[in-house]
């Protein structure tokens, strides 16, 4: 398997004189699936753009495989990362399935699709449920079908490493649930999926890792029972967590009691 190290070191980010991050320390260097959490502002989505290779002008070392991702050819990196962010406009009449194909725009030899891009682009939309979707205009979609066409557009382009920002965030419980079930068995099939999330019983319940984000700074980096603690919830969110547990014997929190 390709090696995907990701190696952060004293990443940081200035935009007007305001500091977004600063002293961002971290490795991403096995199949995990990785939260990204904290509270609005505190610099989530800059970080994400930052490991895309969307922000050459930060501060500090971001390598990928041992190279600065801002020095890697765009589409060498595309084959390797597959980046997702908040929100995707499109404003031409194209298919769902004419979407998720240019996920494998960084695969393409020449001016035609091959039967092996089609196949992964079948495989993707039979993963994320929207095989129903494949001759809708995306523009028609609902905001959480919209997100479950752009991930598959992802899965399409076969990356290492999976960059997801809230992913989550116009999907139905159903289709959330659906998602991370579907995300821990890419990470168990070998990729490395970090996901920007706001639910940190999503992250407690599916995930490997979690990263807490405060003003700009890592405030936790742990396992989630470890990392998402009474303390750290207060210092983060400033709200009072307390934790439950279900009839399953897993953990549950709530908030404010």
């Amino acid at each position: 398997m390709v090696n995907c190290d990701f190696q952060l070191r004293d990443v940081g980010l200035r935009l007007g004189g305001n500091t977004i991050l600063s002293g961002i320390t971290f490795n991403l260097g096995k199949p995990e699936l990785v939260a990204l959490l904290g509270p609005n502002g505190a610099g989530k989505s800059t970080l994400m753009s930052i490991l895309a290779g969307l922000r050459p002008a930060h501060e500090g070392t971001c390598l990928f495989q041992g190279v600065e991702v801002r020095r890697w050819d765009r589409a060498r990196f595309a084959r390797l990362v597959s980046f997702v962010p908040q929100a995707v406009r499109i404003d031409f009449p194209f298919t769902c399935e004419q979407v998720v194909l240019m996920g494998r725009t960084p695969h393409c030899a020449g001016m035609f699709e091959t039967s092996a891009d089609w196949d992964e682009v079948r495989r993707a939309m039979a993963l994320t449920d929207t095989v129903a979707f494949r001759h809708r205009d995306f523009r028609t979609l609902s905001g959480g079908e919209k997100q479950r066409i752009l991930l598959a557009s992802a899965l399409a382009q076969s990356p290492r490493v999976l960059l997801l920002d809230e992913p989550a965030a116009f999907l139905d419980l159903k289709h959330q649930l659906t998602l991370y079930e579907l995300l821990r068995e890419q990470c168990r099939q070998g990729l490395v999926v970090v996901t920007v999330t706001h639910d940190l019983n999503l992250a407690a319940g599916f995930c490997d890792r979690a990263i807490l984000l405060h003003n700009g700074r890592i405030a936790a980096d742990d396992a989630p029972h470890l990392a998402l603690n009474e303390q750290t919830i207060a210092d983060v969110y400033d709200v009072h967590a307390e934790f439950r547990q279900t009839g399953t014997g897993k953990t549950w929190i709530t908030y404010g009691g």
